[in-house]
């Protein structure tokens, strides 16, 4: 079984053309076939030559070029190269041909290309490239493996390292002197070298030696931790990769070797003291306390047990709790007798959970959010204006009939004007500081992109237990079941239950409790339990002879007391042998199956006995029906309706005959049926104290609130209720998809639940055959549960956006349920943000736009945020830090843009008059203004109130586009004004445009450098205002005491200069000419107007309702754009809940 190679039967798409084809495997990828190509090589590398090289640039820019500048498509059965396509993004990768024995290959090759890390390898019988997987894609069922996993012999071990390679994760760390290289070759820093040249040519030395020390101190801070990250990862994958192992060979020999020579298909044995896993393995025997905290975020640690024999399908995510994953570690291993603990390689490398979670971190998923798109298309906008520019450089110094040099600079410095050089890093500052805020708050981030995204959140999914409520449970109380009818009342005090009963024995046994340096540990829900009954766990020793050895757990009572009730199941006879019971094998607790069962065995009875506990519709469902009381669904209601948490017991008897041996090989399927009904356990989950607070602040801002929990859908509406998602007078509307006994016909009913303003009643079901109707005045919301939720995916597709649009609980999903809901609501343009313990919600964290996951750990690879608060406190910092983050980023690039702008003004109007700026004024300007104004603004923190007003996302949007277009307006006007004003002045004498040179120090030099200088300082004062999503700017204090500085030092440089200062900034000194004195006061009014114009520009247009209605009717917006808006829309205009249903 496990020398096969993987099976590759669902990852291809045949194509008639031979040059391409469709890989599926995590994502769609599309390969192409090219072959080098020797002409278009040798004029690559000519061109290259001719072009200083500036093709090698291109393509280290953009790689995938290559494949059409050296090669020529072919077939992918002669290609030497491939080019893939895969979410937009295309990659251009070498065939590699190695020489050796695989397997069933004749051909003595191995053809393969490894694209982020994932080795795809060439078939020569089905003529394409698939990805090659481990066993996790053989389609071997958990008998097969249990059975057929014997370990490989010295031969077959050879073709499979040959196939696979070595058990490795190396994220190479590059030296200092590579990062500079890839870093400096950046087209930022590139257009950085061409600006410091060009200045440099014209003589601003002063200018260009600070831009260079501030790259170069940039590119230093960059690199220091870009190669504190790499090594930080490098490690990260490296830790679990550089142990011994012990191996289990095929002739049932133990060899030890070294981790990264491990094949799938290996057996292995795990030590009793633990170990870190350096691979995915299912066990094939004994059980393991592990600690995932490193790759979910879960603190407690889970228990993992063998699979039992059955002809279910292996599957990862199915069977995590019986597969070990590589980089967690193992604590604690049980083993039953002499049998040691042993496990079968799965998968190694980057295809193991660890793989590829390192792999998420190397190649991110590309963020596909609008500001980061549109500031793209404003860059390329900027440059488009710089051409223009440049023409009218060109019209200018031929009309004064300038030399070629000077036309040639003054030209090209236009484009370094227009397009500033520290635009890329201004715009990082915003998220930069607030990821350090975020850092003291207790929330970590490992993605910080993703802080801008947390500004456009529309909703966020919670998990329920852990997330909203306390992680701990508390017992309430057990309704027992006695011949099919639950006794008039629980009972609150169990202690005082018959220790010998079945439901105490069930509450004593069924559970994966064990001992880790003295604690008890497990699922807070078994701790609860069982420490409620007062017994205690006792791990394999010595005194466990009486069991031969076979029992690895038993468990007894403390204290032997209590009455005979009359709700006693049928009791045990009473024996000198102390009254001990012993857990032979476990069944663990699945998503899938929602239960879990054990097999025990008291201490001198002949026979075993099956309790199983789980959701109570589960256990219901294995149940003999005859045993299960009638009125069970009217108690659940009423004690679910409550907020309480449910679980219901179960229990049968087995043959005598029925031997340990038997138990260790028994179908889980064939155990959990045929159950006797024991009675439910109830259990408070109350609310953290944070809970209540949190959803209100969200709420109040218009933050839409989900729940998505595993818990009966009657328990998470009242958890709902008390945490506010549902207020009071809000209807909750229940979904309910059944299915016909024979398949045949799916019915859907709307079912009111209890609370609001229709009172629950089966008389209130809406049929899915009839139009159906609610009152849409009033606020209501859908309850839907995973049967239901997976029924309407199959058979409604089409109703999916509507409850995705109105759905606020989501009961009983499965983890892969949670990603699908949020992917759903991503179709609908909900920008998602899911929070969770990080357990059963890794998929949901990832497949979010912000994923965030509560966990002690300072960082996980669980999601992109983590929390080391277990509260959902978290995400109010998030939306309120993601929204600062993101109205700075706006701030900062609109502040840039303008600052562009109004030097190009300024640059272009001192063109046209015969004049520049000085060296001098440049750097005051640049440096002591612009950039010491961007490293500030950004420290201006969030507001503490969250409003319904979310910031804008598009840079580009007609609603930011005028207002900004008024700005450039403004500042032009004002140049303009201010000279026009000068050149009315009796004392004005203009320069002589016939004298050679280049003017400085003039009239018209000062004007426009000290109105200019004013434009940068009211902007950036302008562009850091706080409310609604920011503190008021004069809060920051660093910015506040900088522009008053910085204003005063201006005004006194206009108003009254000093000759040295004057002389230094190369701007007109005070003298005793009439009238100077008078204009210089006259300028600084100019600059007051602005000031008071760009003010009512910000405040009376700029994000204003009246203008948004004004452009809508403009552009005769009648619908919004968003898809979940027209949902809505479309279903209160149809006066209508769901449109007509096809029964």
């Amino acid at each position: 079984m496990c020398g096969v190679l993987p099976n590759s039967h669902v990852e291809y798409e045949s194509l008639q053309d031979e040059t391409v084809q469709i890989i599926e495997d995590e994502v769609l990828v599309k390969c192409w076939g090219y072959k080098c190509n020797c002409a278009k090589t040798f004029l690559f590398y000519i061109s290259s030559i001719l072009l200083v090289g500036t093709p090698y640039l291109v393509l280290h820019w953009w790689s995938h070029y290559e494949a059409y500048l050296k090669c020529s498509r072919c077939s992918l059965s002669d290609a030497d190269h491939v080019l893939l396509e895969s979410e937009g993004q295309k990659y251009f990768h070498a065939v590699v041909t190695t020489d050796g024995i695989c397997n069933d290959y004749a051909i003595g090759q191995l053809r393969y290309f490894i694209h982020q890390e994932l080795k795809f390898i060439w078939s020569s019988s089905l003529n394409r490239f698939y990805r090659l997987h481990g066993l996790d894609d053989q389609s071997l069922t958990l008998s097969e493996i249990l059975d057929g996993s014997k370990g490989h012999n010295s031969e077959v071990r050879q073709q499979m390292c040959f196939l696979y390679g070595e058990n490795t994760m190396s994220v190479k760390v590059k030296s200092y002197w590579s990062l500079f290289v890839n870093e400096v070759v950046n087209p930022f820093y590139i257009f950085q070298v061409f600006s410091i040249t060009l200045w440099s040519l014209d003589n601003y030395y002063y200018y260009a030696g600070c831009v260079l020390l501030l790259s170069a101190l940039s590119i230093g801070i960059s690199l220091w931790h870009t190669k504190q990250q790499s090594i930080s990862l490098s490690k990260l994958a490296e830790e679990s990769c550089s142990n011994k192992v012990t191996l289990q060979c095929e002739n049932g020999k133990c060899v030890e070797v070294d981790s990264k020579y491990l094949v799938p298909g290996d057996v292995i044995i795990i030590p009793q003291h633990g170990c870190l896993m350096s691979c995915d393995a299912i066990l094939l025997s004994g059980s393991c306390i592990v600690n995932e905290s490193m790759l979910t975020g879960e603190s407690v640690p889970v228990t993992k047990t063998q699979p039992s024999h059955s002809d279910a399908v292996y599957s990862l995510q199915e069977h995590k709790r019986h597969t070990l994953f590589s980089g967690t570690r193992v604590l604690q291993t049980r083993f039953y007798a002499n049998h040691q603990v042993s496990a079968l390689v799965v998968r190694t490398g980057f295809s193991t959970l660890k793989g590829e979670l390192i792999r998420s971190i190397m190649f991110p998923k590309p963020i596909g959010f609008k500001f980061y798109q549109d500031s793209v298309k404003f860059i390329l906008v900027l440059f488009a204006i710089s051409l223009l520019g440049m023409a009218f450089c060109i019209y200018v110094f031929l009309r004064h009939k300038a030399t070629l040099k000077e036309l040639i600079l003054r030209t090209l410095d236009v484009i370094t004007i227009v397009v500033p050089p520290s635009l890329p890093a201004a715009m990082t500052s915003g998220t930069v500081y607030s990821q350090n805020r975020l850092k003291k708050l207790g929330v970590f981030c490992i993605s910080p992109p993703r802080i801008n995204v947390c500004g456009k959140m529309k909703v966020i999914c919670f998990d329920k237990t852990g997330t909203l409520t306390e992680d701990g449970l508390d017992m309430w109380g057990v309704l027992p079941s006695n011949y099919a009818k639950f006794e008039v009342e629980p009972v609150l005090d169990i202690k005082k239950l018959p220790y010998k009963c079945h439901l105490v024995t069930a509450m004593a046994t069924c559970h994966s409790l064990t001992h880790l340096e003295g604690n008890l540990v497990g699922d807070p829900l078994d701790v609860s339990m069982f420490e409620a009954i007062n017994w205690e766990l006792e791990e394999p020793a010595s005194d466990t002879a009486r069991f031969d050895n076979l029992a690895p757990a038993v468990v007894k009572p403390r204290i032997l007391c209590g009455g005979e009730g009359s709700f006693l199941m049928t009791p045990f006879n009473e024996s000198e042998i102390p009254y001990e019971v012993g857990i032979l094998r476990q069944f663990p607790f699945t998503s899938a199956a929602q239960c879990m069962s054990v097999i025990t065995r008291v201490l001198g009875s002949k026979f075993m006995t099956v309790y199983c506990k789980g959701a109570p519709e589960k256990i219901v469902s294995l149940c003999r029906k005859e045993t299960v009381p009638r009125d069970l669904h009217r108690v659940l209601t009423n004690y679910a309706s409550g907020g309480f948490r449910i679980i219901a017991l179960a229990y049968r008897d087995l043959d005598p005959k029925f031997s340990w041996s038997q138990a260790q090989r028994a179908r889980r399927e064939v155990m959990e049926c045929d159950l006797t009904f024991l009675g439910l356990l109830m259990l408070c989950n109350s609310l953290k104290v944070e809970t209540l607070g949190v959803i209100h602040h969200l709420q109040t801002a218009k933050l839409r609130c989900v729940m998505v929990t595993g818990d009966n859908i009657l328990t998470a509406v009242s958890v709902a209720r008390d945490c506010g998602m549902v207020l009071p007078l809000e209807n909750v509307i229940q979904v309910v998809v059944t299915q016909s006994e024979d398949g045949e016909s799916v019915s859907l009913k709307l079912k009111p639940i209890g609370g609001g303003l229709y009172p629950e009643s089966p008389r209130n079901d809406y049929s899915s055959d009839a139009l159906i109707t609610l009152d849409l005045g009033a606020n209501w919301h859908f309850a839907v549960d995973g049967h239901s939720w997976k029924m309407i995916n199959d058979h409604y597709p089409y109703l999916v956006p509507q409850i995705a649009a109105k759905g606020t609980i989501f009961a009983r999903m499965l983890p892969d349920q949670k990603a699908q809901l949020v992917e759903s609501l991503q179709n609908i343009d909900y920008i998602v943000t899911f929070c969770g313990d990080g357990a059963n919600d890794c998929a949901a964290l990832k497949t979010a736009d912000v994923g965030v996951s509560l966990s002690e750990a300072e960082a996980s690879v669980a999601a992109p945020f983590t929390s080391k608060h277990a509260n959902i406190q978290c995400v109010l910092h998030l939306a309120r830090e993601g929204r600062c983050a993101l109205v700075t980023s706006f701030g900062l690039f609109k502040y840039m843009a303008l600052y562009s702008l109004i030097q190009f003004f300024s640059t272009l109007i001192l063109y046209n008059r015969s004049s520049i700026l000085g060296d001098m004024q440049f750097l005051y300007i640049d440096l002591v203004i612009t950039t010491s104004l961007t490293l500030v603004m950004g420290l201006t923190g969030p507001s503490k109130k969250l409003v319904p007003q979310r910031p804008t996302g598009s840079l580009v949007s007609l609603a930011n586009i005028v207002p900004l277009t008024i700005h450039v307006m403004l500042v032009a006007l004002m140049q303009i004004a201010s000279l026009l004003f000068l050149t009315q002045q009796n004392w004005f004498v203009p320069i002589d445009p016939s004298t050679p040179g280049e003017h400085i120090l003039s009239w018209e030099n000062t004007t426009v450098f000290c109105t200019s200088c004013f434009q940068y300082l009211v902007l950036a004062a302008l562009f850091s205002k706080g409310r609604p999503h920011r503190t008021p700017f004069y809060t920051n204090c660093l910015l506040t005491t900088l522009l008053i500085t910085l204003g005063s030092f201006t005004t006194w440089l206009l108003v009254y200069p000093l000759k040295p200062v004057a002389e230094f900034f190369e701007v007109e000194s005070l003298s005793d000419v009439e009238g100077q004195q008078m204009y210089r006061l006259y300028l600084l009014g100019f600059s007051a107007v602005h000031m008071i114009l760009a003010f009512l520009v910000e405040t009376c247009v700029a994000d204003k309702k009246w203008m948004k209605t004004f452009l809508h009717c403009i552009t005769r917006k009648h619908e919004p754009k968003s898809r979940y808006k027209k949902v809505c829309l479309d279903m209160a205009t149809n006066d209508t809940l769901l449109n007509y249903v096809d029964s």
